[in-house]
């Protein structure tokens, strides 16, 4: 996940912080949504709403870890 964000915002992966705003990284609804469509292709079952409510990286990731991993 890390590396797919940070690509998106042309950064390295170690240069994002886990609690990092990603809006004020760079991040813009457009690239949410297409990081949403790429996740749903892998299983996961997100929404733009969960994601930008708390754009973090430790945010997203409690999020699109399956249940009990």
């Amino acid at each position: 996940m890390r590396t797919a964000v940070a690509e998106r915002l042309y950064l390295e992966p170690e240069e994002l912080s886990d609690t990092a705003d990603l809006f004020d990284e760079g991040m813009d609804s457009v690239t949410v949504v297409d990081l949403i469509e790429q996740w749903r292709e892998h299983g996961a079952e997100i929404s733009f709403a969960e994601l930008a409510e708390k754009p973090t990286l430790r945010a997203w990731w409690d999020v699109l870890r399956p249940a009990g991993g």
